[in-house]
């Protein structure tokens, strides 16, 4: 059964940084997509941020040049450096991957930016 786990969610105040992961677990099959989502508080979710198997990014206008998004192929891992945090990036953040065409998600990890 694929699982997805995040982990460094936390508060942190404005301007500070976080580094969130996300593991995968549970497939014998690579991960093809994967990315970044979030839900701030009483709104819908959101795009974060993806990145394809090769590598190619996209990003939210939010967060660009602000947030970097990586993966480890090998290690079947997926991350998402958060800098130069702001209040209106408060929200629970969940990783997303995609195998065989089907979106796995995890549970979501809270992010708060006190101000």
């Amino acid at each position: 059964q694929v699982q997805l786990v995040e982990s460094g969610g936390g508060l942190v105040q404005v301007g500070g940084s976080l580094r969130l992961s996300c593991a995968v677990s549970g497939s014998m099959f690579r991960i093809n997509g994967a990315g970044w989502y979030r839900q701030p508080p009483g709104k819908q979710r959101e795009l974060v941020a993806t990145i394809s198997r090769g590598g190619d990014t996209n990003y939210a206008d939010s967060v660009k040049g602000r947030f970097t998004i990586s993966r480890d192929n090998a290690k079947n891992t997926v991350n998402l450096q958060m800098n130069s945090l702001k209040p209106e990036d408060t929200a629970v953040y969940y990783c997303n991957a995609v195998i065989l065409a089907t979106n796995y998600w995890g549970k979501g990890a809270l992010v708060t930016v006190s101000s």
